[in-house]
């Protein structure tokens, strides 16, 4: 992912843009990919970041890093209101009573992974957040009275969407997967690919690839459900039944929109470098793939009001406190997130109508005085004037010469 250069020459006349970093759950590698990402200069010089965890266990994992991560200072603060750009800044989201346990999952830790989101999710809801990017929680010992949901997509969808659905991408250099249906068991994939769906999914693509990535007319590949495509029938019946007519529909609407491709053959040739996106229809289909080309990609939930990005890895439990945690996907969600919103920020702009001409007044011009029929008096009048001889013009050759008028 490209280390948003442009950003950094922009941020001498602009703000620096305000960034959410949720710690995910602490017993996992959160804090260690944070905290060597923000180790490195450069993303204090294109960013504000906003950490929502502890400064507690921060430290203890700065002490336990050494020399990679000793440079890492906080400000803490309330709010992201008070947030300052040339430092990490940092909200506390729970308290010192939080016990760490490096490597394993606990109901604490999910409690903490949660709060972190939340108050996060606060401060994005006022406003005073630019964008978010999320370290890895456990799906399952995140779950409470307040928290039913299947991983951050579904809760971000949740709060931030703007209809039902989202789209699930993981974004690299030479790769983008989009996914119909997201974290759901592969015994319902079958029902969750209905033409209704699809159409949804693929009309909130070809808009984010617009929008957020500044493509002119993408090219989206959509791969089938069943082994060669469904074999016409023979091995499904999703291909003829749904898929065909989604993309149908979604080509009557402007959408280039081609296949279904089987999925082996389409990744086994690098298909996926003739197109823009490809559209997965469930999990491990368009991520198996994605992650052997390139484990430092990033996922990114398309169709919010706001930018969120991510890693493209757990909680990692195994190398928790060993210092092996490969912190590159953290540092590219990061610039992917700028980037992102740079693109967004300028698809807005050269979208603005400058003339702000409202649809009635666009569709009624005002009438021209030349179009009104002139009143009787005026017809007397002009009448007169043609019937009276014609008086000798003024002599204003040389003003006229002078003001360069003909």
């Amino acid at each position: 992912m490209e280390n948003s250069e442009n950003i950094k020459k922009s941020s001498t006349s602009q703000p620096l843009p305000r960034v959410a970093i949720t710690c995910g759950d602490p017993n996992g590698i959160g804090y260690e990919v944070i905290l060597k990402t923000l180790a490195e200069s450069h993303p204090l010089e294109v960013c504000c970041p906003v950490l929502y965890g502890s400064s507690k266990v921060a430290n203890l994992y700065i002490e336990q890093l050494g020399e990679v991560c000793a440079s890492v200072k906080f400000n803490i603060i309330a709010s992201a209101k008070d947030a300052k750009a040339g430092v990490v800044n940092l909200v506390e989201c729970y308290d010192d009573s939080f016990s760490l346990e490096p490597g394993k999952s606990t109901p604490q830790g999910g409690k903490a992974s949660l709060s972190s989101l939340q108050r996060a999710a606060e401060d994005i809801q006022k406003g005073l957040i630019d964008a978010l990017v999320t370290a890895p929680i456990n799906k399952a010992n995140i779950q409470s009275d307040s928290f039913h949901f299947s991983g951050h997509t579904e809760y971000l969808t949740a709060l931030f969407g703007n209809g039902r659905y989202s789209v699930m991408m993981m974004l690299s250099d030479t790769l983008r997967v989009a996914l119909m249906s997201n974290h759901l068991p592969i015994s319902k994939v079958p029902l969750a690919v209905t033409e209704d769906r699809m159409l949804k999914k693929l009309e909130m693509l070809n808009r984010t690839l617009c929008r957020d990535f500044l493509i002119r007319s993408p090219r989206i590949a959509v791969l089938a459900l069943n082994p060669h495509a469904g074999d016409d029938g023979l091995l499904g019946t999703e291909e003829k039944d749904v898929i065909i007519p989604a993309i149908t529909k979604a080509n009557e609407q402007g959408i280039l929109a081609f296949g279904p491709y089987p999925a082996d053959g389409f990744f086994g040739a690098c298909g996926y470098l003739h197109f823009d996106a490809v559209f997965a229809m469930y999990h491990d289909q368009g991520l198996i793939p994605f992650k052997t080309i390139d484990m430092s990609g990033v996922g990114f939930t398309a169709g919010l009001n706001i930018v969120r990005t991510s890693p493209d890895h757990g909680t990692a439990y195994d190398i928790v406190g060993k210092n092996q945690a490969d912190h590159t996907s953290f540092s590219h969600a990061l610039y992917a997130a700028l980037d992102i919103l740079k693109a967004r920020r300028t698809s807005e702009e050269i979208s603005r109508n400058p003339l702000k001409i409202t649809e009635p007044e666009r569709r009624t011009p005002p009438r021209p005085s030349w179009a009104v029929p002139p009143s009787n008096e005026a017809k007397e009048a002009a009448a007169k004037a043609d019937s009276e001889p014609e008086e000798a013009p003024a002599e204003t050759g040389a003003a006229e010469e002078q003001s360069g008028e003909e």
